[in-house]
């Protein structure tokens, strides 16, 4: 009886993890899909003006991959890049000057803007510094991208067909990243994964929809919306900036569309566990808003539902009760499931599916770790600045 009570009782908690796979399954956007690409474009009569910003600090090591790229864009209209340099001590802005005079393509512009003021990410002062420059050319659209972003040569023009033809104030791709190193092939596609079981694709383009979500690597924004919605001052401390974006944008009126990329990739490497470890819990805590118990809760929500159908398989097992691991085994076939079309974007064997609860365990630790940091008061950091936790930056209003 004694032994009969705690199977009984892990059974249970092993069919609200089965349930809880059902309705992500079904009700969560078809987030496990990966069809939503550029929507139907239609080119414009006349190719409207677009201004390319990259911030880049300390980024000589990837230009000379993602900055060609850019120079080389078959656009139809006219189209000019601004390079941030934002204070870097690699030489990134005169490789960028060297790789422009190299290769030729479109006009570029180095600038700097110099230190970040209090209650500013570096990254989003380099891209005001970079929005400020473009402004003067008056362009109808601004895209913001990444110095390790490179892009197909009709990138830009299938973006602003996009934009044009489904009537998007901002269009997004999420760049694929990089997969080649062990680590990257085990914690990358589900970075992606994990990002749109948050963020549906699907509900981020629909109208009338709150979901908004963008992807910073790649964000064609038109530049009377950013105007309008105050891009980027009223998001200036956000560590989270693509999401901020496209929730500013939202909240001013206006359509955002993100959806995963064909032509459009990173070329940044995360070779080591530590890497994308950093790369993670950078930013975790942030999006759980620094609050702890959305951070317990969403500890025990991952354990429920990634780490429990392995273990009920396995004590299911161990202690002869086959409802147990049958119930276990069907959630973990269903969840390995839903990560196989992942998988197959990022063209990766399909053997890595049922070891996504391993990957979800360390994505559960690199939770734990980015509220760690937040207490002990090292704060975010992009590129080698730190900032202050957002309850300590006074509001400039």
């Amino acid at each position: 009886m004694g032994q009969t009570a705690p199977v009984s009782a892990f059974l249970w908690i092993t069919v609200v993890s089965l349930a809880a796979w059902c309705w992500l399954l079904l009700c969560q956007g078809f987030f496990w899909r990966t069809d939503v690409r550029l929507p139907r474009r239609r080119e414009p009569e006349a190719w409207p003006s677009v201004c390319v910003v990259v911030p880049a600090r300390d980024e000589a090591a990837v230009l000379p991959a993602s900055l060609p790229s850019l120079l080389a864009q078959d656009y139809p209209g006219r189209a000019e890049v601004f390079l941030v340099d934002d204070g870097s001590t690699d030489g990134t802005g005169e490789l960028a000057r060297a790789l422009s005079e190299r290769h030729g393509g479109l006009p570029l512009t180095v600038g700097s803007p110099g230190e970040p003021p209090a209650g500013w990410t570096g990254k989003l002062w380099a891209v005001r510094h970079g929005i400020a420059l473009a402004r003067a050319r008056e362009p109808e659209y601004l895209l913001l991208t990444d110095a390790d972003i490179a892009h197909a040569p009709d990138s830009l023009r299938e973006l602003v067909a996009a934009a044009h033809g489904g009537g998007f104030d901002v269009v997004s791709q999420m760049a694929r990243l990089r997969v080649e190193s062990r680590w990257e092939r085990l914690v990358v596609p589900a970075f992606v994964y994990f990002f749109a079981q948050l963020y549906p694709f699907r509900w981020i383009g629909r109208r009338g929809s709150r979901t908004a979500a963008a992807a910073g690597g790649c964000v064609l924004l038109r530049a009377g919306m950013a105007e309008k919605a105050r891009i980027p001052d009223a998001i200036r401390h956000a560590v989270i900036d693509d999401v901020a974006l496209a929730r500013a944008v939202k909240g001013a009126g206006g359509r955002v569309w993100l959806g995963l990329a064909d032509r459009v990739d990173s070329v940044r490497p995360y070779p080591r566990l530590h890497d994308l470890w950093r790369m993670v819990s950078r930013s975790a805590y942030a999006q759980l808003r620094h609050n702890p118990p959305l951070l317990l809760g969403t500890v025990a929500g991952l354990a429920l539902v990634y780490l429990v159908p392995p273990v009920a398989v396995i004590a299911g097992a161990a202690a002869g009760s086959a409802p147990v691991a049958a119930v276990g085994a069907l959630a973990w076939a269903v969840m390995a499931g839903t990560y196989t079309p992942m998988l197959r974007y990022y063209r990766q064997p399909l053997w890595l599916a049922p070891l996504l609860p391993y990957t979800a365990f360390l994505y559960l630790l690199m939770t734990v770790d980015s509220a760690v940091q937040h207490y002990r008061g090292r704060g975010a950091a992009w590129k080698g600045r730190t900032y202050a936790r957002p309850d300590t930056v006074p509001d400039e209003g």
